[in-house]
């Protein structure tokens, strides 16, 4: 599991480059965010983006693809953690806007309830797994209006028709059991 699995290496990456100031507090230096990884478990947002219909039917899938340092391309989905002091619904818009691009123009709910939780543990043969740290995700199926452009770390984004996401060949390529969490969140929107 790499860092960009959840949409982390993208931050700082421009020099000079700093969160806005009401941020600032909430952003851990690499050393806080070891020690804390180590303590605690870390809370996350993950994102599937949807195409849908005029009915509001889920007519495609979007999946990212990223490199990671080891120079393996896989797929994943939107992906990223809540700062301190940050609302859950801010977190989401900030990771899909990160991912996506600025003209995603993406659809939140106005209960922000999440269509799954999942909960990620360092050690093997759990489902779903991410070696650096425990983390619990709410994950979200987001309908998008807007073109999107891939940013940061995502090289591009593929459409897929329900059915095709859920093969065990696409499926499979999510890091860390994801495609488990693909599969739970196309049920959750009907799509399965």
């Amino acid at each position: 599991m790499t860092m960009e699995a959840f949409g982390e290496e993208s931050f700082g990456e421009e020099p000079g480059w700093e969160p806005p100031l009401e941020r600032q507090q909430g952003w851990l230096t690499e050393e806080e965010l070891a020690e804390s990884r180590g303590r605690l478990p870390i809370l996350y947002v993950e994102a599937l983006p949807v195409r849908v219909d005029h009915a509001g039917r889920l007519t495609e899938v979007g999946l990212l693809l990223r490199g990671s340092p080891t120079g393996a391309i896989t797929r994943s989905l939107v992906s990223g953690r809540v700062l301190h002091g940050e609302r859950v619904r801010d977190a989401l818009l900030r990771h899909l806007e990160k991912d996506l691009g600025p003209t995603a123009f993406p659809v939140l709910p106005t209960a922000i309830v999440p269509a799954a939780v999942a909960e990620y543990f360092p050690w093997p043969g759990e489902r779903l797994s991410d070696p650096r740290q425990h983390a619990v995700a709410l994950a979200y199926v987001v309908p998008v209006t807007g073109e999107c452009q891939p940013r940061q770390d995502a090289l591009e984004i593929s459409w897929l028709t329900a059915e095709e996401a859920a093969r065990e060949g696409i499926a499979g390529d999510l890091e860390g059991g994801r495609g488990a969490l693909l599969r739970q969140l196309l049920h959750h929107a009907g799509a399965l």
